[in-house]
């Protein structure tokens, strides 16, 4: 399915680009070690960073900032789309979840400060963050 305006916008891979990030990451801590830390280094950013930058990335392209191939063409840009009128509650939920935070965080979050919970819930049920899970193509997996 085509995606109108994706024309002149740079198309990118999250596989591609965590590679690269994979492989600063084995280069920095290479390089502080004095040598070749190889496919274990690899393996500890998959471990440790796969999974947020998966989200910030899943993020930017809900978002309509940057889209990504491994994704649903029809997500991107929904955010901005779906839920215009409610753009500051959206972006203080996109917050919490750039920050690693969970839906239940962010249900707490709106009880404590209490806010209305169902344009809450329809914000988290669009994301739906827990089915966006993609394992890395470039590294294998544990």
């Amino acid at each position: 399915m085509a995606v109108r305006g994706l024309e002149s916008m740079e198309k990118c891979s999250l596989h591609a680009e965590g590679e690269q990030e994979a492989l600063r990451h084995k280069w920095i801590e290479s390089e502080r070690a004095g040598r070749d830390l190889g496919e274990a280094c690899i393996q500890c950013w998959v471990q440790e960073h796969w999974n947020g930058f998966l989200r910030s990335r899943w993020l930017k392209h809900l978002q309509g900032e940057t889209f990504y191939y491994e994704l649903e063409g029809r997500d991107f840009g929904l955010l901005q789309k779906r839920f215009c009128d409610k753009t500051n509650l959206l972006n203080q939920i996109l917050n919490r979840l750039i920050k690693g935070q969970e839906n239940l965080d962010v249900i707490v979050w709106s009880i404590d400060t209490g806010l209305p919970f169902e344009p809450i819930h329809e914000i988290l049920e669009a994301l739906d963050i827990n089915s966006r899970r993609l394992s890395p193509r470039f590294a294998r997996c544990p």
